[in-house]
Order: structure tokens, then sequence, then C-alpha cells
């Protein structure tokens, strides 16, 4: 009988210890049978994937990636949270976007698990004067509000404050933000505000209501616009260092001046980028809070929002998926507050069924999935600590960028942030246009057959500033032309796809081509023969080997039967007949619009 030794499981204990080298040539070993010729280090590399903002992110992390000690939870450097306690203590705080003077809607969410509530106010939202009925019922010393109130932020505050008094809240009950962003609303719209009205606000919640906090640093816009991760954090930390100035500058010390910020951040599907950039906020907080001389008061309060910018149109039921990942993200990587966008956010008003799966999504991870019972549930991966500093000295680095430019004020002005942000959103939309990164739904298993989702029209944002990007917006275009063209005759424009060969020769690329057509709203047709399809164009499906042999003689005939455009899924080759090439990495987004530009569908 076999007894394990008293001093604990050493399962590992009789196995001879490999090096790194020894498993680099196991890959080196695995990449020679794909074609791919390297040895040691690069085989490392060719595993690697590139990121953003200059990161790799690398196949295989060890104890030997090194990063800054990560402290603990309620102390400098805060990167493991800004509260000793973290979410341990009821989860994190559920807090639900409205924008309507909808009381009902309201109500219904904190009678079924929303905590706190973030009412859009004023232009694009709800009215001031409405701000007293849309909360009636609402026990405002129970439920934290939020407010994002643009220009009228001052006068929302008051709105918010005269009700606290009317219902007799008492001012150390009182909790939430009173909402205001001078720089985040001229982010948004071109239009700058005065702050002395916003220092005032800080000055009376720092003297007389200690849950309320004045402002908020929203860094929703610069990645709206299509920044990187490291672009948020730079922006968000130059916005903050602005406001610290500014409240200072009114009187405030600088722990007054930092307990009246909350940060608001973008929670995207990359779950580990979201959870490393959060740790990275706070580590950058703690930083400016330090040179400032106050560090206790860097704990950095934060609000994950699922992004607007991963939001799909088309099949939406997947931007449920996708809030879910976003919001595991938010919680692993230790928000205080988390802001589930509803999957049909980007069509309109959300429904009854759409604000309850939001909310029921933290309430699974949370009540279900149990996230919140450990702090920092990410802390001590190798990976996850490597990509927080790498992430934090991207982000202090442009943020320094913007301070030496004379703040963000000035690089809003000048427009060399847009110009920073839209160069940034160029590359990335070429890797979306390329498939590189993919969208499921739209330019991944694309379902042409789909019963569109309607919704009452949203009011409309604030617009003038930065611009608003999303992920499928170049599909989106190429599949609203495909609708027009329904609408105008009946059907859809037509790709014949020639299969050659048995299954195990056309399968794969069969599946490629059809995927890559109808991300453009274009029907692939697979049965039947090309006279019978309706298509004018035909691509050939199958293995090199069978385009070697039959490849040019079956464009000639498919030619000869009328079709005015032969593609061939695979790469560039010599095939008389053959007009063009789709493959894993050309432009779908240009082939795909020229395409319909040829059958003329405008």
């Amino acid at each position: 009988m076999t007894v394990l030794p008293d001093d604990g499981l050493e399962l590992a204990a009789e196995f001879p210890d490999v090096s790194h080298e020894q498993w680099q040539r196991l890959v080196a070993g695995v990449l020679r049978k794909s074609g791919k010729d390297v040895e040691g280090a690069q085989a490392e590399e060719a595993l690697s994937t590139a990121l953003e903002d200059g990161l790799r992110t690398r196949p295989l992390y060890t104890a030997h990636d090194a990063a800054p000690d990560a402290g603990l939870p309620g102390f400098a450097p805060f990167v493991r949270g800004s509260r000793a306690e973290g979410n341990t203590v009821g989860g994190w705080d559920v807090r639900q976007r409205h924008t309507t003077a909808d009381g009902a809607a309201v109500l219904g969410d904190l009678e079924n698990g929303v905590t706190s509530l973030w009412l859009v106010v004023g232009e694009g939202g709800i009215p001031v004067s409405s701000l007293g009925g849309t909360l009636e019922g609402v026990y405002l010393d129970l439920a934290p509000v939020v407010l994002d109130a643009g220009r009228d932020a001052e006068p929302a505050a008051r709105a918010l404050l005269r009700l606290y008094e009317e219902r007799g809240v008492a001012k150390d009950a009182a909790r939430g933000n009173l909402g205001a962003d001078p720089l985040g609303h001229e982010a948004r719209t071109g239009q700058s505000y005065d702050f002395p009205a916003v220092a005032s606000l800080a000055r009376l919640c720092a003297e007389e209501y200690p849950g309320l906090r004045a402002l908020t640093v929203d860094a929703l816009p610069y990645h709206e616009a299509g920044g990187s991760a490291a672009q948020e954090l730079g922006c968000s930390l130059a916005t903050g260092v602005a406001y610290l100035r500014e409240l200072t500058e009114a009187g405030l010390s600088v722990e007054q001046a930092c307990g009246q910020l909350e940060f608001r951040y973008a929670a995207t599907a990359d779950q580990f980028l979201t959870i490393a950039k959060l740790r990275a906020a706070r580590r950058l907080w703690a930083r400016v809070a330090e040179v400032c001389g106050a560090p206790q008061a860097g704990a950095q309060l934060q609000h994950a929002v699922t992004s607007p910018v991963m939001m799909t149109r088309r099949d939406p039921w997947v931007n449920m998926l996708r809030t879910t990942i976003a919001t595991l993200a938010a919680g692993a990587g230790g928000a205080e507050s988390v802001t589930v966008l509803p999957f049909d956010h980007a069509l309109g008003l959300p429904d009854g069924f759409a604000r309850r799966i939001a909310r029921n999504t933290s309430t699974i991870l949370i009540e279900e999935s149990h996230l919140a019972r450990v702090i920092d549930p990410a802390g001590g991966s190798w990976y996850v600590e490597r990509l927080t500093d790498e992430l934090a000295r991207a982000g202090w680095e442009f943020f320094q960028r913007i301070e030496r430019g004379g703040g963000l004020a000035t690089a809003l002005r000048s427009g060399q942030l847009g110009q920073d942000l839209a160069d940034t959103w160029q590359a990335r939309s070429g890797k979306l246009a390329k498939r590189r990164e993919p969208v499921t739904g739209v330019s991944e298993f694309p379902h042409l057959g789909e019963k569109p989702v309607e919704r009452q029209p949203a009011p409309e944002p604030p617009s003038g500033g930065l611009p608003r990007v999303r992920r499928d917006e170049a599909y989106e275009e190429l599949r609203a032309r495909s609708d027009a063209h329904l609408a105008a005759t009946g059907s859809r424009p037509r790709i014949f796809l020639a299969a050659l060969g048995p299954a195990a020769a056309h399968t794969a690329r069969l599946t490629f081509a059809s995927n890559l057509f109808q991300a453009g709203g274009i029907e692939p047709v697979t049965e039947g023969t090309f006279e019978d399809s309706g298509a004018s164009e035909v691509c050939l499906c199958s293995s090199d080997a069978l385009y070697e042999e039959q490849a040019a003689t079956v464009a000639a005939d498919l030619k000869a039967a009328g079709a005015s455009h032969v593609f061939l899924a695979g790469r560039p080759g010599e095939y008389a007949g053959v007009d063009a090439y789709v493959f894993a990495g050309c432009d779908a987004v240009a082939v795909l619009s020229a395409t319909l530009d040829r059958m003329g569908v405008s």
C-alpha cells in the first residue's frame, strides 16, 4: 500500500524538473509541422499576441516574470483593492442606468436586485424638473443616486439635494455622486462649462454630505472614441489631476479633493485586459496621490460599465455573453460599482426583459458563482501581475504626454487627443476589417435570416466632441445595404459557392467563404447549379491540390455560363479565369463592399 508523505501532497515530487528551453523545443517541433521553422525564443514569440499600446501577450508566464509588489487591499498602492474588505461583504454595487423619466422601471430595478441608480439628466436624458417624479417611491437613504447631467450638473445636483431635504433624508445618510464632469462633458460635446459651481458643490459635499461625492472622472468618452486601455487610463489620470488642481485652488485639501472623485471605466469582453486595467488604474492614482503628499487618499473609487463599443446591433443576443464576461472581469478587477448595459443598448431603449437580464448578470456572478467571496481573485497570476505592470507603465506614459502638452483641456481643444484616439481606432479598424478581431454574430457566424430586434428610440446623447465608435460599424453599413436591396427586390444579393471534390477537401473553405460573404449581407448558395442560383458571382471552395487540377477549367466553364466574377477561397495563386481571392487575413470589408458595388447594391 502506498502512503502519502506526512508533509503534504507532493504529487509532482517524482517527476524530473524541466527547463524553459525544453518547453521551447517542444513548441518549435509543433510549429515545424505547420511550416514554421523557428527555434528557442523565436518559437515562443511565434505564439505571442500583439495588443494595443505596444504590449504583447506571451503564451507562457512563469515566476521569473517579475512585477512590483501589489501590496494588500486597503493599503497603497491599492492594486489589490481600495478597501480592506473588497467586495466580500455583499458583493459589488449593482448600478442600473436610466435615461428616461420612467419611475416604474426605476422601482422595478430596485425591487429586483439593483442597489444604486445612475440617472442621465438634462440633454439626452431625464429633464431636471422630472427628477423628483422619477425617484417617487425610492428610499433615498437606502438607494445611492449617481447623476450624469453634463452642463446641467449644478441645477441637477441642487434638485437632488432639495429632494433629500424634502424627504427628510439626513445629510450623513445621503449616498452617491452628483456627477459633475466638466472635462468629460467637453470631450463629449466640444463645449466647456465653468468650474466654480462644481467646486462649490464639492466643498458642500466635503463639509456636510460625507456619503456624497461631487465629481465623476469619466473615461468612457475616450474609450468610446476608439481609445486603447492605456489611453483610457492616461486620460482618466489627466482628468483627475486637473480636478485636483481646481479643487485645491478652491480651498479643499488634497485629501478632501481626492475624496470627491469617482472614476468610471469601460469593462470589455477581454477579461484579462479589463482586470489588469482596473488594477493598474488604482496603482496609478495611488502614485498621483503620493506625489501630491496624500498617499492614503489615493484609494480610487471605481465604477465599471460594460463597453458600449463592443455592443452589436446584429444578433444582439450575443451581447448577453459579452456583458457577462465583462462583468466578471469588472468584479474580479475590484470595481466597487458595476453597470451592465442591457443587450439591446445599441438598438434603443431597453425593454423590461433586457433590464432584467442585465441586473441578473451581476446577481448570478455574486450569488451563484461566488465571485465576490475572494478579494482580487486574479492576483498572483503571473500573467495578470505582469500585464497590470505593463499596462500601468503605458498608461503613465500617455498621461505624461498629455501633461507635457499642457493638460487634458489643451489636448482636447488642440485636437491632438482626438487624433491620437483616431489613430488607435484606425489601426483597430484594420484588424476588424480583416477579421483578425472577430465579432461573433457580425463578422463571424452571422445569421442573415434573423428577425430584427426593434426598440423604441433612445434619447439622442450629447454630441459635437469626440466621436462614438462601434466594433460592428463597418459591417453594419454593409448589412444595411443588403437590407435595402432585400426591401426593394424581395431577395438579398447572392453568390454561388462552387465546392470542388469530396467534403473533406472543401468543407473548411466552404464554411470560411460562407461566413465571410454573409458578414456583408451576401447570401451564399451552395445547392444546385450556378445557372439556377440567381447569382452573378461565384467563389470556388476546395483544397490546394484540387485547385491545381480543376480551378482554371471550372472558372472558364462558370464564366461561359454567365458568371461575371470568380473568387477562389485560398491564398492567391496563378489560376486562369480567377479574378480575386478570399483568405484568412484579407480585407473582408473592402472585398465585400466592392462585391456589393459590382452587384449594383447601393
